[in-house]
């Protein structure tokens, strides 16, 4: 399980930091005059970005080396990248929410012009006279220019008498009634088309506002702190996305290695290449041993030595206390280095698929078994114990160590 985390948590950090990188190279890229400027700042951009997932490892190696110098500098180095990415990632989101926001805006302006223009065409439509169709109205005006009243009038322009002034109010009215179909025809071509272009215009943006996302956390803002504006939450979205990218991509890769214990293993590394052996003329620096738990009393034994009282399986108390019973074994003239001891209860863990406690609570708790404890040369040893045959471990045996108990 714990691998799998790690492994987990290391893609995720990577798509954090190339999701960061490419915003730095873009914007970088941006920021050159010509075609190659570009390709410098892009690539400075991008590597600093890099940098800057990288140095929290350096930062904590030199402080478990205790070197001062070098982790002052390499936090210093982390705190310049960190900034200029981050102003990177600031200008590049601010810019992209920027255009994104400018093309709803444009989008939403299009689609109310649509609507405006669609429901004044509908109004219009409205108001324009009952009429037949314009192929009825125009064939009836037809069939009245063929009869003799037509010439008789001049084409409706001279009409005398009563029989002729009626036979022009008739063409007079279909006429109007032809223009009115025409209007009705132009208008409906009109409502087609805007209703067309509505529909081609389905975005899912042009229908709300331009930005809603800033809108609807204003408005919930507003219920705790009055005034928010959408520009301000527009703002506060801009450095939201710029500190996840940042915080995510530059410490992610490190919070995620933590799960493979990468400074433990180069702890036991060093410690193995170390030689365990001691000089005899070595004065060793001891340390005050915690008491040993009291052994308890032997049962007696009887006359009746045959028959034995019946023993109870005792379960150990915790894991400690079983990996004691299962791995190590007392012998006098022994040690155990803290280092190679931690590693066989880690290898011991794995075994049994647990999770191994961390190095002081394991030296703690098997401190408390009563085994003894001494510092010699430098490095904590306990006394008179031995890995079990077959473990895979060896230590050195016959190393002259004085006991001390503490008092």
């Amino acid at each position: 399980m714990r691998h799998a985390l790690g492994v987990l948590g290391v893609l995720a950090a990577g798509v954090l930091l190339l999701v960061s990188a490419a915003m730095n190279w873009r914007f970088g890229y941006q920021l050159g005059t010509t075609e190659f400027d570009g390709f410098i700042y892009g690539s400075a951009s991008a590597a600093a970005d890099c940098m800057k997932a990288l140095v929290p490892f350096f930062i904590f190696a030199a402080i478990r080396n205790k070197m001062w110098m070098q982790a002052f500098a390499s936090c210093v180095v982390w705190g310049v990248v960190t900034v200029y990415s981050l102003t990177s990632a600031l200008g590049h989101a601010a810019l992209n929410r920027q255009d994104t926001a400018g093309m709803r805006a444009s989008e939403v302006q299009t689609y109310k012009d649509l609507r405006a223009d669609l429901e004044r065409a509908k109004s219009q439509l409205s108001w324009v006279p009952q009429h037949r169709p314009a192929v009825t109205v125009q064939s009836q005006i037809s069939g009245l220019q063929l009869k003799r009243q037509w010439k008789w009038t001049n084409g409706c322009t001279n009409a005398k008498g009563r029989g002729n002034r009626r036979f022009c109010d008739n063409y007079t009215s279909l006429k109007v009634e032809l223009a009115s179909a025409n209007e009705a025809a132009k208008l409906e071509t009109r409502i087609a088309g805007y209703q067309a272009k509505l529909e081609s215009s389905r975005t899912g943006v042009t229908h709300s506002s331009k930005d809603p996302q800033a809108e609807i956390l204003a408005n919930v803002a507003g219920f705790f702190v009055p005034g928010v504006k959408v520009e301000h939450m527009q703002m506060a979205l801009v450095i939201f996305i710029a500190l996840l990218l940042e915080v995510g991509s530059g410490l992610g890769m490190y919070i995620a290695f933590s799960q493979w214990r990468l400074g433990d293993r180069q702890a036991s590394a060093q410690a193995t290449a170390v030689p365990e052996t001691t000089m005899l003329t070595e004065v060793p620096e001891v340390v005050a041993v915690e008491p040993a738990v009291p052994a308890l009393p032997e049962p007696r034994v009887g006359a009746n030595d045959n028959k034995s009282a019946p023993e109870e399986d005792v379960a150990p108390g915790s894991d400690v206390e079983r990996y004691h019973n299962e791995r190590v074994e007392s012998q006098d003239g022994s040690s155990l280095t803290a280092t190679a001891l931690y590693e066989d209860y880690c290898a011991w863990c794995d075994e049994q698929g647990k999770e191994p406690l961390a190095l002081p609570t394991f030296g703690r708790e098997f401190g408390e078994l009563g085994v003894q404890k001494a510092k010699i040369a430098g490095r904590v040893r306990y006394i008179g114990v031995a890995l079990k045959t077959g473990t895979g471990a060896t230590e050195d045996k016959n190393v002259p160590v004085p006991i001390v108990r503490a008092a």
